[in-house]
């Protein structure tokens, strides 16, 4: 299929610098009567009224090359007709049945499934965002052991709830409310660009993998033995960080050695956006459950689930309830939205045009005095900056900068990573390689800027 034609024609336009005069009166409307902790519109100032593929368009008539792509909810692109229509045929005949079986339930089950490796069998929908899925597989696993410790990674984000954020590295986004959840522990993650055990490639021997098995062995590692593990096969918030292809496969070891369960979220990572269905599937490993969202729901439908061994089906009825734990439309726009993939080898489209972009992007990494690294898999990228390339120490006005750049010029990108210096490019997987080139060269033109302005 030909992509091009889900997408507005001869984006990006720009009639005025955002945010315009309409943009701005719904910015202060928000500023007025919404909650302070609203984010995304302060790096990029806009309103929204339309958007189609890879490409939105602002209340002021700028049309953008969307390189965000809802945070990676937009996998089939944005209004996809396939989707939509699925959407609208059942907003006809029911919306919202709690956790009563439904044509469209069952729809999107018996699409999941095939999808699934074999021994993980069940599904269960939990609330509607990826943080419930968290803390679904997070009980789940506790139940399942009676035990209570947790152990994450640095860099992992695994959503805002309170069990979620337990699980959540980032020290800006938990300081203000801790305590939290007991008995989480941290341990680094195969972040190679800056290794916690300062070891380069060539002297690696997986010191990171080791360490979880240390605090497992060792009786005064001061840790408890785990309910589980729970990791992103690769880390998305943390700055798009593909780890070593040992990596994930020695943690699946460790953990069956020592009798822990492995919890990996595909919340961002999942459905085609590493150019597999999830990313667990570049590894070889079978994780014991698996979180799900974002891209679950479709076009932005709010929804999330688990999937996880049978043998961990084990909590009696009513054990983990909730209002919305399943969304009608979701399951049918889900449904859409996964034949849509498949139909359309959404997940080789990722790989390729992925390879595609990393090429272009490390083209600018060789003369470019601000970029450390790039880096990613499928649709999943990352471009971290900064100041000097020795010392490797990080830029996060840099990415700050050329955010604000490249929305001004067209091109949406969002920033994150250990230290909010990572340009993450997170495209609907619908991109064609004419708006990826644009885009990519937006980006080029901030580096550059930003290099003259050092």
């Amino acid at each position: 299929m030909d992509f091009s034609e889900l997408s507005f024609a001869d984006a990006p336009i720009i009639k005025t610098i955002p945010p315009g005069l309409a943009s701005k009166e719904l910015l202060d409307f928000q500023s007025m009567h919404e909650g302070s902790a609203v984010s995304y519109p302060r790096g990029m100032p806009m309103a929204l009224q339309r958007a189609k593929g890879a490409t939105v368009e602002d209340v002021d008539g700028n049309i953008y090359i969307d390189f965000f792509g809802g945070a990676a909810v937009m996998n089939v692109g944005h209004s996809n007709p396939d989707v939509i229509a699925a959407a609208s045929k059942q907003m006809q005949l029911l919306t919202h049945s709690l956790d009563v079986p439904n044509p469209a339930r069952k729809a999107l089950v018996e699409r999941l499934l095939p999808l699934l490796p074999g021994p993980m069998q069940r599904v269960f929908f939990g609330g509607p965002t990826g943080a419930d899925a968290v803390e679904t597989a997070m009980k789940l696993a506790k139940s399942n052991t009676g035990r209570i410790p947790m152990i994450s990674f640095e860099g992992g984000f695994h959503g805002m709830s309170a069990g979620a954020l337990s699980l959540t590295s980032g020290r800006n986004f938990k300081e203000d409310f801790l305590p939290l959840l007991p008995e989480v522990h941290f341990i680094p993650y195969a972040y190679c660009y800056r290794c916690a055990f300062k070891k380069e490639p060539k002297s690696c021997n997986l010191e990171c993998a080791q360490y979880l098995e240390h605090i497992l062995e060792s009786p005064h590692s001061g840790i408890g033995k785990p309910a589980a593990v729970i990791i992103e096969p690769i880390q998305g918030e943390g700055g798009s960080i593909v780890p070593p292809e040992r990596f994930i496969p020695a943690i699946r070891k460790i953990c069956t050695k020592y009798e822990v369960l492995m919890i990996t979220d595909e919340i961002q990572a999942g459905f085609c956006r590493t150019g597999k269905m999830f990313s667990f599937d570049h590894t070889g490993v079978i994780p014991d459950i698996m979180t799900m969202s974002k891209a679950l729901g479709g076009v932005g439908f709010p929804i999330s689930g688990i999937a996880y061994r049978a043998e961990l089906d084990t909590w009696p009825p009513g054990k983990h309830i909730g209002t919305f734990r399943g969304n009608v439309i979701a399951y049918a726009a889900g449904s859409a939205a996964i034949d849509f993939m498949l139909k359309h080898n959404l997940a080789g489209h990722a790989n390729k045009l992925g390879e595609l972009m990393l090429s272009w992007l490390r083209e600018i990494e060789v003369d470019s005095r601000i970029i450390g690294e790039v880096r990613g898999k499928g649709l999943m990228l990352g471009v971290e900056l900064v100041k000097d390339k020795n010392t490797r120490k990080p830029a996060p006005e840099f990415a700050a900068k050329i955010r604000t750049y490249c929305h001004q010029h067209g091109l949406l990108i969002e920033i994150g990573g250990h230290y909010f210096n990572v340009v993450r490019f997170l495209p609907p997987l619908v991109l064609t390689e004419g708006l990826a080139l644009k885009g990519v060269e937006i980006f080029e033109d901030a580096v550059k800027r930003a290099e003259r302005e050092m």
